[in-house]
């Protein structure tokens, strides 16, 4: 996973969302305690930014440290780089000791990790039974009709030979992942709960993002120029059809939330 954004952490940390409040105050109002949150794959640290605001610390871990170098430094946030795998060793010598955090957040990073590992690690590391786990992922981008279609084929049949298999999950809002947890208070089910994030850009921002996706480089590797003069030339043609420069662009959001309880 780390290798994927190396080439281009810092579009990554220019131009990517960051997410809506509302999805914040949603996972806070299902933690009793807001003392301690392990922020799993923070990238460039776009979601610790947010926990840091409601919860007394936030450790932040990424396997890259590239990306964790353009991550906004506050206070009360621990940027660490961690191993692709821990042993529970590690993870109480590097994050926190058994049943200590009150809830683990996986933004936009699910799909990547080893899961059955990863929920091992979660169920040691929660506390017991009312920790929170949260992961969630933002879907393709919407911006208005025309533009809508023109990106719709650049993401369904340009770019798709060079997206990782498991990129799929993403497309499948997080539905089928394995997610062996059990509701939350107030809900019968783990979701997916959608939310929606808004981001201004112009169109070289726009193409920036685009240049920061992990299929946009592995294409790159392989010789391919994804966003040729031609490909950017009809993005144009549809970004300035209604004369605005700068528009918001909607990125919807699914959020997978759950507890340990007694899951197996």
């Amino acid at each position: 996973m780390a290798q994927l954004f190396i080439k281009q952490a810092k579009q990554y940390a220019e131009t990517r969302p960051s997410y809506p409040p509302e999805l914040f105050r949603f996972i806070a109002s299902k933690t009793p305690f807001h003392d301690l949150v392990w922020d799993v794959g923070t990238g460039s640290g776009q979601a610790a930014q947010s926990l840091a605001g409601i919860y007394k610390n936030v450790i932040a871990t990424d396997t890259s440290l590239k990306q964790l170098e353009f991550a906004r430094k506050l206070p009360n946030i621990q940027y660490k780089q961690t191993p692709p795998s821990m042993s529970i060793s590690e993870l109480q010598k590097s994050v926190s000791p058994n049943s200590s955090v009150d809830l683990i957040t996986i933004a936009q990073a699910l799909h990547w990790f080893d899961l059955p590992n990863l929920y091992e690690q979660v169920k040691w590391i929660l506390k017991k039974p009312n920790g929170i786990i949260s992961a969630w992922c933002y879907t393709t981008p919407k911006v208005n009709d025309s533009f809508n279609a023109v990106f719709d084929q650049f993401y369904a049949v340009d770019s798709k030979p060079y997206w990782d298999a498991k990129r799929k999950l993403i497309d499948e809002k997080y539905m089928t992942v394995d997610f062996p947890f059990v509701p939350v208070d107030g809900e019968n089910e783990t979701g997916p709960f959608e939310f929606k994030t808004e981001k201004v850009m112009d169109l070289e921002e726009f193409l920036t993002y685009l240049r920061s996706w992990s299929a946009y480089q592995t294409a790159k590797d392989k010789g391919v120029e994804l966003l040729s003069d031609d490909v950017i030339e009809k993005f144009k043609v549809a970004w300035d059809e209604d004369g605005v420069s700068k528009k918001s662009v909607k990125f919807p959001v699914y959020l997978r939330i759950g507890k340990v309880g007694n899951c197996a």
